[in-house]
């Protein structure tokens, strides 16, 4: 081909092309939560919000005073007494410092607590009362409803003795499931003592020293509303193999040993006084079963003088409690109805609440044995199960904005609304009137207002009834039908707003 020819062709530059070429797939993470762990959206965080509020409401009622601990602590501050040790160092979240210590989050909000106290013994009043509400964490298996990171509400006494502490726990422990809406038959409270299996397996043949295997026995005992008698017989022995294959190593119990557990947890007796016989015979020889029979006793009196009866507080023998720094009573708040999941199925929820006494817990740093009880709210599985119960998001406005260039009107009247107690927003996107309208029903807003010009020249603003207008469209037959429907919607005047609109929520 001819030079002249070529003169008005443009080559490609090989240096433009090549980099196009060349250039590597841009690596972009997956959009992806870990196993274990969820986002929660607003409807479910204001309502463990009000919870929390009412939670706190009785517990500062009783005189309980709140502290916070962070969410990290030194991993030999915790201490190792999780129930699942399985995976014994598994258990926890941890990571190294820049000092090369071991740092965990916390997997419960008592191991803190007696951190807390034994750093400040000297300048607390004793008993020192506390409550405290936080998220806790647990490197355990995730399974249906079972999260790594939930939130917990818990109230401790710390420095007292005193059965009356215990009695005092449960009481309110009572009066804050009675104050979430639970009324009495919902719910129920199990109490048992630590000291009573101390006792069954001191004459059974299994010594207190023995800590490894009695710590086995008591997270066995632990699962018997899960697993069944069989299911635990078979960790009291040799061991047991799950669905999935997993074997589980048992305590290693003679046959006779075992039936002895199980007669004191799941006994085969006709009524609770043939059942108490049982214990009597079973920690006949024990003397630190006759101390938990007595301790008992003396709070089961306190809770018949202020009122709190067996339709509320009950003894359980079921109930050890898997964490291994419980050393006296132990309860567990349960409801005793079946709650529906989030696939409509009717399931029996299990425990919501539990605690007990600890009264080495503290000695761990100081030597010195220091008194403690507390009982824990499972604020997250309390949601759950009361997730169709009145916990709601206060109703919302949004005032639309007709000229996206003016939002100033819109602005006005959301601060007046707010001002007034309501709670609302001024529309900021740049969606057309009808986009709004979606914008709206999405946030699951009451009311939508709007001011155009028409009713800027008459003085006056649109109220949209959101939810009226949700359930009239349900039964309309046609789009004419609905048009012709003027219930969802009033104009007023705009120096009525707010008293529009509370009127409108009123109803």
């Amino acid at each position: 081909m001819p030079l002249a020819a070529l003169a008005g062709t443009t080559r490609p530059d090989p240096e433009r092309i090549l980099p196009a070429m060349s250039a590597p797939k841009q690596n972009r993470p997956k959009a992806r939560l870990p196993r274990g762990f969820r986002d929660r959206g607003a409807a479910e965080i204001m309502a463990e919000q009000a919870i929390l509020a009412t939670i706190r409401r009785v517990y500062e009622s009783y005189g309980f005073e709140p502290l916070e601990t962070p969410a990290f602590e030194y991993t030999d501050a915790l201490g190792k007494f999780l129930p699942d040790l399985d995976r014994p160092n598994e258990g926890v979240f941890s990571l190294k410092d820049d000092d090369d210590q071991w740092l965990s989050l916390r997997y419960d909000l008592t191991a803190p607590l007696a951190r807390h106290v034994a750093a400040n013994f000297q300048h607390l009043a004793k008993p020192f009362r506390r409550y405290q509400v936080g998220s806790v964490w647990r490197n355990e298996k995730p399974g249906p409803g079972r999260f790594r990171e939930f939130t917990q509400f818990d109230a401790d006494t710390v420095g007292s003795a005193n059965p009356a502490a215990d009695g005092e726990l449960l009481m309110m422990l009572c009066d804050t499931l009675e104050a979430l809406g639970l009324k009495r038959g919902d719910y129920i409270v199990k109490i048992n003592n630590r000291k009573l299996l101390d006792g069954v397996l001191e004459v059974a043949g299994i010594p207190l020293e023995d800590r490894e295997r009695r710590g086995v026995v008591l997270r066995a005992i632990d699962k018997l509303d899960r697993l069944g008698v069989e299911g635990v017989a078979a960790l009291l022995g040799p061991g047991r193999k799950d669905e999935s294959g997993d074997f589980t190593r048992g305590a290693g119990l003679s046959p006779d040993q075992a039936h002895r557990v199980l007669a004191f947890v799941a006994p085969d007796a006709k009524d609770e006084q043939e059942h108490l016989d049982q214990i009597a015979t079973l920690i006949a020889a024990s003397k630190v079963g006759a101390e938990g029979l007595a301790e008992l006793e003396a709070i089961v009196r306190l809770l018949q003088a202020a009122g709190y009866g067996p339709d509320q507080v009950m003894f359980d023998t079921g109930v050890v409690r898997g964490l291994d720094y419980y050393t006296g009573p132990v309860w567990e708040g349960q409801l005793t109805g079946p709650v529906t999941n989030d696939a409509g199925e009717e399931i029996v929820f299990g425990s919501i609440a539990s605690g007990g006494r600890y009264d080495d817990l503290v000695a761990r740093f100081t030597g010195q044995r220091v008194p403690a009880a507390g009982i824990s709210i499972g604020v997250s599985r309390l949601l759950a199960a009361l997730k169709d119960r009145d916990a709601a998001l206060v109703p919302l406005v949004v005032v639309t904005a007709f000229d996206k260039n003016d939002a100033a009107p819109g602005f006005a009247m959301a601060q007046e609304l707010r001002a007034a107690g309501i709670r609302a927003e001024a529309y900021v996107g740049t969606g057309k009137m009808g986009d709004q309208f979606k914008y709206a029903d999405r946030r699951g807003a009451a009311i939508a207002v709007v001011e155009g010009p028409d009713e800027r020249t008459k003085g006056e603003v649109t109220l949209k009834d959101l939810a009226l207008g949700a359930e009239l469209a349900k039964s309309v037959e046609s789009r004419a039908e609905w048009v012709a429907n003027r219930e969802a919607q009033k104009s007023v005047k705009r120096a009525d707003l707010v008293a529009a609109i509370k009127d409108m929520l009123g109803r």
